[in-house]
């Protein structure tokens, strides 16, 4: 069987994942430290643990409904309302998925016909363009830059918005760059998706990790609800990574059409992490602002440590991630990447995995110790410093 010829154009046309390229090359390796997956150094909070414990103990194994458990969806629309004043209904506006990831897949494919642009700033998570390729859409990456700190602008918007276009796709605080677009700039962008009729899918799953000022909810903005599918989960805040629960939030005219989606393709996220899930919105906010700190006082050492090696570095307003400049080696970012790691043995993930606009950069997590973190900063500068071109 030549299974080559057999696979989808689509799917063929969408590279693996380039962190997770780096992050299998460092798990073979002996005394890596890697700071390449975006991944909380945390287990989840203890009272969700003992919730799912509690659930499996009860014998609570079963399907749930399609949109998820109706306690965690009305827990979610309490959060909103009491967080941003956008009010959800529980009943047919919230729908309970398998992570951010799931999320992003079923919006996509609910709502793109072939050909139908997505604007995505650059850089941006790996997944967003392949989600966009395997609905059948065309993924159209608007620059950002760094002198603007990558936030996105509408003057670049405008660039590259056709009559083709449906949807913009953004996330902030953002990954891989750690920024944050402040409510001003969101205003502006929101006036942009108003005048050209858009929908704006606005993943939040960092919004807890924001370091300066206050998290704006897109759907807050004047005339956004209606227009906007908000995506958030557990996994960054409550480090319930492994349990895969998320959610998005939509009017219920969107919610219709991709809960069809997600009820034939999914069926329903985990009974047991859904209850987790009930126990950290409930119950886990002091765990929340304990690891916000800590990320806070990571972030401000990584930050420090990487201007004192010489490397150019804005400074990241949100998530667990700086995105420094490493040109200043000569290398390019994948030449950077991989030397480190066989030199000093620190895992990051080359910029260019992100688009375009991350060539010269590479991204490195700060979701780690800070003992950790200490001496990841001394292999880097030791190995800036042997190959810094004068």
């Amino acid at each position: 069987m030549n299974w080559d010829s057999k696979i989808a154009a689509t799917v063929k046309s969408v590279p693996p994942s380039g962190i997770r390229k780096f992050f299998d090359l460092a798990s073979t390796m002996e005394g890596v430290i890697s700071l390449g997956v975006g991944e909380p150094d945390y287990a989840a909070p203890d009272k969700v643990i003992d919730a799912c414990i509690e659930s499996l103990k009860n014998k609570e194994t079963s399907y749930t409904s399609n949109l998820g458990l109706m306690k965690l969806r009305e827990e979610i629309a309490a959060l909103f309302h009491r967080r941003y004043h956008v009010d959800y209904n529980p009943a047919n506006e919230i729908v309970v998925t398998v992570g951010v990831s799931e999320a992003i897949s079923i919006a996509m494919t609910a709502l793109l016909n072939p050909g139908d642009e997505v604007l995505i700033p650059d850089p941006a998570y790996v997944a967003y363009p392949a989600c966009v390729r395997f609905a059948g859409g065309v993924p159209v990456l608007v620059p950002t830059w760094e002198k603007d700190d990558f936030k996105l602008t509408v003057e670049e918007l405008e660039k590259k918005v056709t009559p083709k276009t449906k949807v913009l796709l953004i996330g902030y605080p953002n990954n891989p760059t750690g920024t944050v677009m402040d409510k001003a700039s969101l205003e502006a962008v929101a006036e942009f998706a108003k005048a050209h009729d858009l929908i704006v899918i606005s993943d939040e799953i960092y919004c807890d990790l924001t370091y300066e000022g206050e998290h704006t909810c897109v759907a807050s903005l004047p005339g956004m609800k209606e227009r906007t599918i908000v995506l958030n989960g557990f996994s960054k805040s409550y480090a319930m990574t492994g349990l895969r629960v998320g959610y998005l939030c939509a009017p219920k005219e969107a919610v219709d059409s991709i809960y069809k989606v997600h009820q034939y393709a999914i069926l329903c996220a985990s009974a047991t992490s859904q209850y987790g899930a009930i126990a950290a919105l409930q119950s886990c906010d002091e765990d929340v602002h304990a690891m916000y700190e800590e990320y806070a006082a990571r972030r401000l050492m990584v930050y420090e440590g990487l201007k004192k090696i010489g490397l150019s570095v804005f400074e990241p307003k949100g998530a667990f991630y700086i995105f420094p400049d490493i040109t200043c080696t000569g290398m390019n970012d994948e030449e950077f990447s991989e030397q480190l790691l066989k030199e000093e043995k620190v895992g990051v993930v080359p910029g260019s995995c992100f688009g375009e606009q991350g060539r010269g950069h590479v991204r490195i997590s700060y979701a780690a110790s800070r003992e950790n973190l200490a001496e990841a900063l001394v292999r880097i500068g030791r190995f800036v410093e042997r190959h810094r071109k004068a």
